[in-house]
């Protein structure tokens, strides 16, 4: 997509959606809501957003674990279907993110521009939430950020032919509730609360971990951010909202790092693994874990604290493209 297209994209994507929202109200106001939507919206808000919290985001951006190539499809194409961006482009600007999070550079930062009051702090958080997505000067290249993915010829074709796998994404959730109804009116009950309305709760879900989860909540470790923990965010984001946690440990391939956050995403990944079709999963060892926030507290903390980011994966020689021994959990990527 060119930034035109891209702009169009998001445009639609953000007002489709939200109609479809404004219509299941009505059915909702007026009794006309059967059990085969509801099983169909969980069903589609599953797989969507496992799809970006597994596939998209611990798979792709930060190679938390590895698996076989049909499970990896399936992971980013179920995230491609929640309409968020190819995922070359997704990868790209969440890999930039970490980079330089809350810091000049950063896509999506709510602090962008440091403008005082509650005006400017509205601002930031619409910046974050949305508004960066319309920026049609944006760019973050893949080559550069994510050259490994952009060698992986499964990845390109799905980044390519995205806006078809999104209309799958519409699709799909119509021809459950045909099944499960046999009718025509649940085909298209099916496509509304399993498309429509799924797309725009999950992409919110996934827009606040961006603005609420680097403005509000508590803070575990000293990031050299303003990265929160979401509590109340956990279960609808499948673990992401668990964001301090994650800034101080990017490729870990669990976010909830106490056994009271609970981290659907890393319960599903362990699952995986037990049956043997995941490996080399990312795990942080406890007394790494003190070591790590003991350092982060002499730091400092925040967006003003002391921060050299790595380079970006192209910059680092070509030993940094291949696998390379022992990984630091707290690299970026």
């Amino acid at each position: 997509m060119n930034g035109r297209e891209h702009y169009i994209y998001i445009l639609v994507a953000s007002l489709l959606p939200f109609a479809g929202v404004v219509a299941a109200v009505v059915l909702l106001w007026n009794s006309l809501v059967g059990p085969s939507d509801i099983a169909v919206f969980v069903i589609m808000s599953v797989i969507a957003g496992l799809g970006v919290s597994i596939g998209y985001h611990r798979l792709l951006a930060h190679r938390a674990f590895k698996t076989y190539r049909p499970i990896k499809i399936f992971l980013v194409t179920a995230g491609a279907m929640a309409g968020q961006g190819p995922p070359l482009i997704w990868v790209a600007h969440h890999r930039r993110h970490h980079r330089v999070a809350d810091k000049p550079g950063d896509p999506h930062s709510p602090y962008f521009d440091d403008q005082a009051g509650p005006r400017g702090v509205l601002k930031g958080l619409w910046h974050s939430h949305l508004g960066w997505l319309f920026d049609k000067h944006l760019t973050s290249d893949p080559v550069r950020y994510c050259p490994d993915l952009c060698r992986d010829a499964d990845i390109r074709f799905l980044s390519i032919r995205f806006l078809p796998v999104v209309l799958a994404g519409l699709l799909l959730p119509g021809l459950l509730g045909l099944a499960l109804t046999g009718t025509l009116a649940g085909f298209l009950t099916g496509i509304l609360w399993g498309g429509l309305v799924r797309m725009f709760i999950g992409n919110h879900v996934t827009y606040s971990v961006n603005s609420i989860g680097h403005y509000f909540g508590g803070r575990r470790f000293d990031t050299a951010d303003e990265s929160r923990n979401v509590a109340w965010l956990s279960i609808p984001s499948f673990g992401e909202s668990w964001h301090n946690n994650h800034h101080a440990f990017p490729r870990s391939a669990r976010h909830g790092m106490r056994w009271w956050e609970l981290d659907l995403s890393a319960i599903t990944i362990y699952s995986l693994e037990k049956t043997h079709l995941a490996w080399d999963v990312i795990r942080i060892d406890p007394a790494k874990l003190r070591m790590r926030a003991d350092g982060l507290t002499r730091v400092g903390s925040g967006r003003a604290a002391p921060h050299q980011p790595l380079r970006p994966l192209a910059e680092r020689g070509q030993a940094s493209t291949k696998d390379r021994g022992p990984i630091d959990v707290a690299d970026v990527e």
